[in-house]
């Protein structure tokens, strides 16, 4: 039965990947690391998503599918284990936090390409179809609660622990320590549940070997493609606002008041940015999908480009007006998400420029490794760029944090230029996205 995998196939895989993209982050910064140079290995941790489509056909080639998703949560939780190990002497171990991490993240990205593989040969199209919205379904609430509900727990700890010395290394080590003894509950049910079928179903798309050929040479078929420079520039810039504010959204949020930040606590933190925001992102991302099913690219393309400027904006106004109250912090959380998640899937329609539609499974892994490497650079550098944006508001009269939004919010402009120039010059590229 479908229903005694998929719930906890999807959730193994969800949990390491909030720890990656979004938990990783505030245990750097908690551990005095500068703004610029968490971000820097924060976005080193995506390198493993980026790379990804280049190792797609060994897994697909081994065939166990089973097995490799098995022997690769056993490895999540050891990796896990080791992360919270890495808590008892947080000065000597910065260094180690980041290499578990990043094993995580190869892991992760492995899980990835190998739950999609297993799901995509055990059931038939309809199936898949029947079964997508409950496996998102799952695989967000746990991100909701490995990035929401651990926050929480962790600044609950702190504040048990406030007393202690070492009260910030304990809370993390008990957080990932609990963590780790779910993720294994959730392996050794896997363990039972995740069989080899006694069937499997062949790619839907064409046949698996000039698939898989034509995955590995990802590089040289975006080459072959008319243009492909100007859509890749055009998407980057389109992206630009977001990937400007991906990470230093949180630095705002928990920055003190006296370097211009709201102050939040881990607590806080985590209800209005690690529940609040997954739900507004999670629930905008599917309505946009659907929306551009229903409506087609050329109907929803500038809605799409119009909502990816909007979230910057936001915290512009947050910066210049500060709120008072945790209610409008997450009021104001839930709509700058709530526009990244619809606006993201405008991104589909480059992906399927540049991959072409007649293998979909080209499309599904082409789409997060294209979109973490032109969002790459700007994040690594935004901690950095929200540093010398504080040094810069010394000598002004207004805040660091209002500096950089306002620099964010002047990509905005740039970024519905380059959207008015795919409209009117670049029709050929909005291609049709089938149901």
């Amino acid at each position: 039965m479908v229903w005694r995998w998929l719930p906890t196939l999807f959730s193994a895989e969800a949990i390491p990947c909030a720890m990656i993209t979004f938990v990783a982050l505030l245990m750097f910064l908690q551990q005095g690391v500068s703004w610029a140079y968490s971000t820097l290995l924060c976005a080193l941790l995506n390198l493993p998503w980026v790379l990804k489509s280049f190792v797609r056909s060994k897994i697909s080639n081994f065939g166990h599918f089973a097995l490799i998703i098995k022997t690769v949560e056993f490895y999540i939780f050891l990796f896990l284990v080791g992360l919270a190990f890495c808590f008892v002497n947080v000065r000597t171990y910065v260094n180690h936090i980041f290499i578990c991490l990043f094993v995580l993240s190869c892991l992760c990205a492995w899980h990835e390409l190998a739950a999609r593989m297993y799901y995509e040969r055990t059931l038939f199209p309809r199936e898949q179809r029947l079964y997508n919205a409950p496996k998102i379904f799952f695989s967000q609430s746990s991100m909701i609660i490995t990035y929401g509900v651990m926050l929480m727990a962790v600044g609950t700890l702190e504040v048990f622990f406030r007393y202690r010395s070492d009260s910030i290394s304990d809370s993390w080590g008990i957080a990932v320590y609990a963590l780790a003894g779910i993720y294994l509950l959730i392996f050794i049910y896997n363990l039972w549940a995740i069989r080899p079928p006694s069937f499997q179903q062949k790619s839907h798309d064409g046949p698996i070997a000039e698939s898989v050929r034509r995955e590995v040479r990802v590089i040289e078929r975006i080459r072959q493609k008319p243009h492909w420079k100007a859509a890749l520039l055009l998407l980057f810039i389109l992206l630009l606002p977001q990937a400007l504010l991906f990470h230093t959204r949180v630095l705002f949020l928990i920055a003190p008041t006296t370097d211009s930040g709201l102050g939040l606590t881990l607590i806080q933190v985590g209800f209005a940015q690690g529940t609040i925001g997954v739900m507004a992102f999670s629930a905008a991302l599917a309505a946009g999908h659907h929306l551009l099913i229903r409506r087609g690219p050329r109907r929803t393309y500038w809605p799409f480009a119009l909502s990816l400027g909007i979230s910057p904006l936001v915290y512009l106004l947050m910066s210049l007006y500060p709120p008072t109250d945790l209610f409008w912090v997450c009021v104001a959380t839930f709509v700058a998400q709530g526009c990244f998640g619809f606006g993201l899937n405008i991104c589909m329609l480059f992906v399927r420029y540049i991959s072409g539609e007649r293998y979909r499974n080209t499309v599904n892994y082409l789409y997060i490794p294209l979109v973490s490497f032109l969002m790459l650079l700007p994040t690594a550098a935004s901690g950095w760029l929200a540093e010398q944006s504080m040094i810069w508001a010394g000598n002004s009269a207004c805040s660091g944090f209002l500096l950089y939004f306002l620099i964010d919010s002047a990509t905005v402009p740039l970024a519905w230029i380059a959207s008015a120039v795919i409209y009117f010059k670049c029709n050929s590229w909005l291609l049709p996205v089938r149901k």
